[in-house]
C-alpha cells in the first residue's frame, strides 16, 4: 500500500509549512475540488478526513521546509534530499509507502537557439501528490485544469494526477524537438557552404541532445512500470492510460536518438571537409612556394649570366698603363668573345638544370 497514517502537527512545523513557497494546495473528493488555497498540512488532514486526495505544488522550497513536509507525510529522507538537490536524468523509485518520480521537461529558447531542461519531482502516496520544481518555465496549471475538467478520471486517485503530469511533460517536448530539428537543418546547410564555427555549434547542440536523451530515454521504462502499478491498484478497466503516453514517449526518444546520430555524422563530415580545406590550403601554399622558388632560380641565373661579362668589362676598364693585351690588335675581340662564351656557357648550364 502507498498509504500513510495521520499524525499530530506541531505548531512550529505548521507555521513553516504555511510559509513554504507554494504554487497551490488543493483537496479533491470524488474527482472534484473541494478546497483550495490552504496550507499543505491542512490539505493533507482534510483529504484524509474526507477520503479524498491532496495535490500540493511547491516551487523553490527550502530544504528545511521539505524536511518538515517529509515528516508530515512520512517520506523517506532520501526522497526529500533528492527532491531538493535535483537529478541529472529522469527516474522512478518505489519505496514502501510512496513513489518518487523525477521528470525533466524541456524548453526551447528561440533567442539563443538552445534547449533548457528543468525538473519536476513527484512524490506520490495513496492520498497525496507533491510536485516540486524550481523553474519558471514549468506551469502545471494547464494540466490541473484539464484534469479537473474530467472529474470521473480524477476520481481514480493519485495516479490520475501522475498521468496528467507525464502527459504535460511529454507533450512539451514537441516544440523542443521542432526547434532542435530546425537547428540541425541549419547546421547541414552550413556544412557545405563553408560556414564558420560549425564545429562549435555541433558540439553545443550535441550537449543539448544528450541532455534530452537523459530526459526522454528512461520515460518508456518508467511509463511501463506506472502501467503495472496502475493495473495492480485499479484494474485494467479503470487504470489511467499510461500506455498512450508511453507510445508518444517512445516516438520522442527515437527522434532524439536520431538527432544524436545525425549530429555525429555531421561532425564527421565537418572534420572531413575541414581536412580537405586544410589540404587544399597546404597545396596552394606549397605550389606558391615552388613558384616563388622557380622565380628566384630564374633571377639568380640571369644575374650570374650578366655578372660574367660585367666582370670582364670591369677588369679591362681599370685604365692601368701596364695591362695584358692592352695594345694587342685582337684584345678587343677576345674580350667580347670571352664575355659571350662565358654567358652562353652559364646559360646552357642553368638551362640543363631547369633553372631557365
Amino acid at each position: 500500500m502507498l498509504g500513510v497514517t495521520a499524525s499530530p502537527i506541531p505548531s512550529i512545523r505548521r507555521r513553516m509549512l504555511t510559509r513554504m513557497a507554494m504554487i497551490g494546495s488543493a483537496v479533491y473528493v470524488e474527482g472534484r475540488r473541494v478546497s483550495d488555497g490552504i496550507s499543505p498540512e491542512e490539505a493533507v488532514v482534510e483529504a484524509r478526513e474526507r477520503g479524498g486526495i491532496a495535490w500540493i505544488g511547491l516551487q523553490r522550497p527550502e530544504l528545511a521546509e521539505l524536511r518538515s513536509l517529509g515528516e508530515l507525510l512520512h517520506l523517506h529522507p532520501i526522497v526529500v534530499d533528492d527532491a531538493y538537490r535535483g537529478h541529472r536524468r529522469a527516474t522512478l523509485e518505489r519505496y514502501d509507502e510512496h513513489i518518487h518520480i523525477v521528470l525533466q521537461p524541456a524548453h526551447y529558447v528561440d533567442a539563443s537557439e538552445s534547449v533548457e531542461c528543468a525538473e519536476i519531482d513527484l512524490i506520490v502516496g495513496d492520498d497525496f501528490v507533491v510536485t516540486v520544481h524550481t523553474s519558471d518555465t514549468i506551469d502545471l496549471a494547464g494540466a490541473r485544469e484539464a484534469l479537473e475538467a474530467h472529474p470521473e478520471f480524477l476520481a481514480r486517485g493519485t495516479l490520475a494526477i501522475v498521468w496528467a503530469v507525464f502527459d504535460y511533460v511529454v507533450r512539451g517536448y514537441a516544440p523542443v524537438l521542432a526547434g532542435v530539428e530546425n537547428d540541425i537543418d541549419e547546421i547541414e546547410s552550413s556544412l557545405f557552404s563553408g560556414g564558420i564555427g560549425v564545429s562549435q555549434r555541433i558540439f553545443a547542440l550535441q550537449r543539448e541532445v544528450i541532455a534530452l536523451q537523459h530526459a526522454t530515454g528512461p520515460l518508456a521504462s518508467m511509463l511501463g512500470r506506472m502501467q503495472e502499478i496502475a493495473m495492480a491498484r485499479t484494474g485494467r478497466g479503470s487504470a489511467p492510460a499510461f500506455h498512450e503516453v508511453d507510445d508518444r514517449a517512445r516516438h520522442i526518444s527515437d527522434r532524439v536518438d536520431g538527432f544524436k546520430q545525425t549530429l555525429d555524422s555531421a561532425l564527421q563530415v565537418d572534420a572531413t571537409l575541414t581536412e580537405q580545406r586544410t589540404n587544399e590550403d597546404m597545396r596552394r601554399m606549397t605550389q606558391f612556394g615552388l613558384d616563388q622558388n622557380d622565380q628566384v632560380k630564374k633571377v639568380s641565373s640571369w644575374a650570374a649570366i650578366l655578372f660574367a661579362p660585367t666582370l670582364v668589362g670591369t677588369v679591362y676598364g681599370m685604365n692601368f698603363d701596364n695591362m695584358p693585351e692592352l695594345h694587342w690588335d685582337f684584345g678587343y675581340p677576345l674580350a667580347l668573345g670571352l664575355m659571350l662564351a662565358t654567358s652562353v656557357t652559364l646559360f646552357l648550364v642553368f638551362k640543363r638544370r631547369g633553372w631557365l
